[in-house]
């Protein structure tokens, strides 16, 4: 078995989490506790789940974390919107990375 970071899904998940922590570095300071951290711990938790299903012996039960990722991919868009609406990112930005979610869940 190889390692998870061979995963292509593992290596755009981790692009994806970079790009989410650069971005937030932008958000206001008062939402540090909220949708910033939110955010960064949904886009984390795509790869983690990738890693963790990977480690897994038993298919189904590999299986179970990578819909676990794939809802956390879900969670991330959310966030974007929520970032959209309050006017911390604009409309090519959110669109941008919601392909780029997509693209993870593909």
């Amino acid at each position: 078995m190889g390692a998870f970071t061979d995963l292509e899904v593992w290596k755009k998940a981790r692009l994806l989490r970079n790009t989410i922590t650069e971005l937030t570095k932008s958000f206001p300071i008062e939402e540090k506790y909220r949708l910033t951290d939110q955010i960064i711990r949904s886009s984390r938790s795509i790869g983690n789940n990738i890693a963790e299903g990977h480690g897994r012996f038993h298919y189904l039960d590999a299986s179970k974390f990578l819909v676990n990722a794939r809802g956390s991919a879900a969670e991330t868009i959310d966030h974007l919107i929520i970032a959209f609406d309050n006017k911390f990112i604009d409309e090519q930005t959110l669109e941008n990375l919601k392909k780029v979610v997509r693209n993870v869940c593909e």
